[in-house]
């Protein structure tokens, strides 16, 4: 905001034209009142003849011109006029014996003298009064006036001075204000980069921890996978393992199953006594039920050869081959419980 030009008068100009005008009013007025101007004709005397004068009235005390009004502080480039009392003209003696004159003529009336003396006096002294009181209220309105142009300088520079005071305080408040947003801009700022600061380093952070999590999730995916591939092949390979521990052992106990078996049925032909000239190789089967140990409970003709001499004479042998040959672990007797017994004629 801009400060305010005031365009102050000059110092004295004021005062010195008052003051001017002030004497003059004085110097005129002095004029007319302090002067006794008579413009009547002279009235016709009469003129008495004494032995002896009569006593001198009393002199006439007439007021002292008022002196000229002091001048109150003019301005040093402006000299009112100087005003000089005017010499109240001397009366002149003609008049004086006119008064005498008129006195003696009216002389049945010596009352009236004292009184217009009196009058006079009196009149005189008010005019006197009314002159100093004139006097007195143009001082004091002079006074007045200079306390009131005092005043009006006074106010009107307390005026100025607050309003200086006002614009002053008005800019340190703006200052103030703009000092406090700056401020609270700067705090904004910094704020914003503190936040934003965190913002970054929280994604940053998450980011990590997603790309940690993901690579923990994918080696644990990966170690499971391996793991689960592991673990299917040595499942693999213990299905194999066991497979063929199986198959080894079923060929085991199936070589051995036969083993005894071609030991039954070498017996069993051992014991046979073959019938002679039997056309072509006939063949014969039984089915023979084995007790625990090798005893031979029950033997049935499943499919005759067509010739009775081979058929019992099988069958026969089989009985005289008790006790049956078996393999020692019992686990393998259910393969020879109901065993099957096929005989050709030639071998």
């Amino acid at each position: 905001m801009a400060l305010r030009k005031f365009v102050r008068p000059e110092p004295g100009r004021v005062p010195a034209a008052v003051l001017a005008v002030l004497v003059h009013l004085v110097f005129f007025a002095f004029l007319i009142f302090g002067l006794n101007w008579k413009t009547e004709s002279p009235e016709g005397m009469m003129v008495d003849l004494w032995s002896s004068l009569p006593p001198a009235p009393a002199p006439v005390v007439r007021a002292a011109p008022p002196p000229p009004p002091k001048p109150v502080e003019p301005a040093p480039e402006v000299k009112p006029p100087e005003t000089k009392p005017v010499p109240k003209p001397e009366t002149p003696p003609l008049p004086k014996p006119d008064i005498a004159i008129k006195e003696k003529t009216e002389k049945p009336k010596p009352e009236k003298k004292p009184v217009e003396n009196k009058r006079q006096l009196e009149k005189e002294r008010k005019e006197k009064e009314r002159k100093e009181k004139e006097l007195q209220e143009k001082k004091e309105q002079e006074q007045r006036e200079k306390e009131r142009e005092e005043k009006a300088e006074t106010e009107r520079k307390e005026k100025e001075r607050r309003e200086e005071e006002k614009i002053e305080k008005e800019r340190k408040e703006k200052e103030q204000k703009e000092k406090a947003e700056k401020e609270r801009k700067e705090k904004e700022r910094r704020e914003e980069e503190r936040r934003e600061k965190e913002r970054k380093e929280k994604e940053q952070k998450e980011k990590e921890r997603k790309e940690k999590a993901e690579k923990e999730r994918k080696e644990k995916e990966q170690q499971a996978r391996v793991a689960a591939e592991v673990e299917q092949l040595r499942r693999e390979q213990g299905e194999r393992d066991r497979l063929q521990a199986e198959a080894a052992a079923q060929a085991r106990l199936a070589k051995e199953i036969d083993e005894y078996k071609a030991r039954i049925l070498a017996k069993i032909r051992r014991n046979i006594v073959m019938p002679q000239d039997l056309p072509g190789n006939p063949v014969v089967e039984f089915d023979v039920t084995v007790l625990p140990g090798g005893d031979i409970l029950d033997v049935r003709l499943r499919k005759s050869s067509g010739f009775a001499a081979f058929d019992g004479a099988v069958e026969r042998a089989i009985a005289l081959s008790r006790p049956l040959p078996l393999p020692p672990d019992p686990a393998l007797f259910p393969k020879f419980r109901n065993l099957s017994v096929k005989v050709h004629y030639l071998e």
